[in-house]
């Protein structure tokens, strides 16, 4: 089995870690992050001239025909720089809709902007008593001759603040837990009804609550009823992405734990010579190991499409929420207390990896359905 990227993934991966080498150290990051939008509207304009917005979208589409190895390489990039811009939420989450599903018209009005990066999306799917269960949902749309309206509440919805266009699932038909009777509709933030609610969170990115009140929706995206398969299938890309991200970020803490070993100096010698804490830096070396190969693993069977393809999603989601946290609490404990300072980058890495940890399912959560 051949590992190795090729030509067209490796200088993808070359550009994004010089990006982030020349133009995006960790001060720049940290002012993004504070910024009112939380990313900067520069460095978004360069991820779409790079094509970075582009890699996962067909060629009919404006895109370069990429798939879930290629989504890896660049959110294992993107989790080394902590980039807070919000790919996932409009390439992944939003576009992942909008290129299933959309119309030709639909994708001229809608993909094609956010493929140019003038136009900020995001899928609104969770709801307050939701939790982790893509069906539960008690947003509903009702139909108004050829039009429909829409009803409900949505919860933590990334770049909720940023995004001129929502992707939302409602229900049309059934309980409120059902599969069936989910449709998946456009709703421009400017429409009457809409009100967000927009936070930072704590891993330095940003979010929203969204409230629909008698909405009238732009577009019905796919079928009436059949919108759950779809939502699920883009959950599972974006479950996967931020596995991928969440490597990056632990491969981060390992080495930058390693190199803080070698410096930092007590007892006349470099902690890196304690057999102690040499043993928990080889535990740190392993879980990024076991993890970077359940990553690559899970995105080789998604590309190939293979049966085994939730399951993989599944376990690499797991290991980043078991694995993934004890390193990130090893990081911050052998830097000691500077490890949880803001001004350590340390502590915003784990934060972030902590926060990957809940999103899309947990460990538990994950592993409830391995056990399935």
């Amino acid at each position: 089995m051949d590992f190795s990227l090729n030509e067209i993934q490796s200088m993808l991966a070359d550009s994004i870690e010089k990006f982030i080498e020349n133009d995006y150290d960790f001060e720049t990051r940290q002012t993004y992050a504070a910024s009112d939008k939380g990313y900067s509207d520069d460095v978004w304009r360069t991820f779409a001239e790079l094509g970075w917005t582009a890699v996962p979208f067909s060629e009919e589409d404006g895109g370069f025909d990429g798939g879930p190895i290629d989504v890896m390489v660049m959110m294992e990039r993107f989790g080394r720089g902590l980039i807070v811009e919000p790919w996932l939420a409009n390439v992944i989450l939003a576009g992942g809709v909008l290129r299933r599903v959309a119309t030709p018209e639909q994708k001229e009005r809608w993909l094609a902007p956010v493929i140019g990066g003038e136009l900020q999306a995001t899928l609104a799917f969770t709801e307050p008593q939701s939790r982790y269960t893509l069906s539960d949902i008690a947003t509903t749309a009702t139909a108004d001759g050829d039009d429909w309206i829409l009803n409900g509440s949505k919860g933590f919805v990334p770049n909720a603040g940023n995004a001129g266009l929502l992707i939302v699932p409602a229900r049309t038909a059934g309980e409120q837990s059902d599969a069936d009777g989910i449709t998946l509709f456009a709703v421009e933030t400017d429409a009457d009804g809409v009100t967000v609610n927009a936070y930072p969170t704590v891993d330095g990115q940003q979010a929203g609550e969204v409230e629909l009140s008698g909405v009238r929706a732009a577009g019905v995206l796919g079928k009436v009823g059949d919108g759950f398969a779809i939502l699920d299938d883009v959950i599972d890309d974006a479950t996967l992405a931020v596995c991928a991200e969440a490597v990056g970020i632990m491969e981060t803490l390992k080495d930058k734990t390693v190199e803080y070993s070698k410096n930092r100096v007590q007892f006349g010698v470099p902690i890196s010579s304690f057999q102690a804490l040499q043993h928990r830096m080889v535990d740190m070396l392993t879980a990024c190991e076991q993890s970077k190969s359940l990553l690559m693993w899970a995105a080789m069977v998604n590309a190939d499409g293979g049966a085994d393809a939730k399951r993989a999603i599944s376990s690499i989601k797991y290991m980043i929420g078991t694995a993934g946290c004890k390193l990130g609490e090893e990081a911050v404990q052998l830097h000691g207390g500077m490890g949880v300072s803001w001004e350590l980058d340390i502590a915003h890495y784990f934060k972030r990896l902590t926060a990957i940890g809940q999103m899309f399912g947990n460990a538990d959560w994950h592993l409830d359905k391995l056990a399935a």
